[in-house]
């Protein structure tokens, strides 16, 4: 359930940052009984910013599927990047 507070909330800059940390939900603004603006802790911001990401990797996954693009095997793809990125003893 969204949390909503009225402009005047934000005088109380304390309050609002604990309740942005608590909730770990955007806090609906209002202004004059119409919604104004969202505000979130950082952590919050943070991990939409990394959801947005994947869903847009996810449909960027799917165009190619649409376009025909042929899968790769997911044995040969972890095999080339552990032959490139993990360390070997010399």
């Amino acid at each position: 359930m969204p949390h909503i507070r009225p402009i005047t909330d934000l005088r109380n800059t304390n309050e609002i940052s604990e309740l942005c940390h608590k909730q770990n939900e955007p806090i609906f603004i209002t202004k004059n009984g119409y919604g104004d603006l969202v505000i979130m802790s950082m952590e919050t911001y943070e991990r939409k910013l990394a959801l947005v990401e994947v869903y847009r990797k996810l449909a960027e996954a799917e165009n190619q599927l649409a376009q025909g693009v042929p899968l790769l095997d997911g044995e040969e793809v972890f095999a080339k990047l552990k032959e490139r990125y993990v360390y070997k003893e010399l």
